[in-house]
């Protein structure tokens, strides 16, 4: 079986990625896409309210649950779009062990933070201050195969960018690239935090 492709949106709250994401699954022809977002698994956690370490602990493994069904979709053949926010480094690290990287187009969805602050405000939910906490963090790594600024463009523009590029994936890709970087010769555990970013 063919393994599914990944186009895998990176960017923090209320920078347009599930927007990119709905424009993609209209526009998109070559197979058949699916939408897969981390704010859908925090969705289906408990209710009740956690305390910080268990809470903690419940983001981390629903992070890594993500990931393992991002892989576990693509190996069954799967065409994917997936929205994360890659704000801590081991994201990135488990993601680049357990995702093929060849099947991955990497996209950077990049707001400038004035305007992120201004959408988190008039959506009202999400924390204040999320996505300036995020802004330094998501895109640390330095490395894609495409971007694109949702404050000079618009989500369907975004969308056709990357439909358009899609096919002509770099070779290696940013996952390849990220992940001979940062997990060479068996270095990485996915649960340590590099230095690099």
């Amino acid at each position: 079986m063919t393994p599914g492709r990944i186009i895998f949106l990176n960017g923090t709250s209320s920078s347009g990625k599930s927007s990119i994401a709905r424009e993609l699954l209209d526009i998109l022809e070559d197979g058949v896409f699916s939408h897969l977002a981390v704010d859908g698994f925090n969705a289906m956690r408990t209710k009740r309210v956690l305390g910080a370490e268990e809470l903690d602990v419940a983001l981390r493994r629903t992070r890594m649950g993500f990931h393992r069904s991002i892989a576990a979709m693509a190996e069954a053949g799967n065409d994917l779009v997936v929205d994360h926010v890659l704000s801590e480094s081991w994201r990135l690290l488990d993601c680049l062990t357990v995702l093929r990287p060849e099947d991955v187009l990497f996209v950077g969805v990049h707001c400038p933070l004035d305007e992120l602050v201004r959408r988190e405000r008039s959506r009202g939910d999400r924390p204040p201050g999320l996505a300036a906490h995020q802004y330094e963090l998501v895109h640390g790594h330095g490395d894609y195969d495409l971007e694109c600024d949702t404050s000079t463009a618009s989500p369907r523009a975004c969308a056709q960018r990357i439909k358009e590029f899609l096919p002509n994936r770099p070779t290696p890709t940013a996952f390849s690239r990220l992940r001979g970087r940062y997990l060479a010769g068996g270095q990485g555990d996915p649960g340590a935090e590099p230095s690099v970013f």
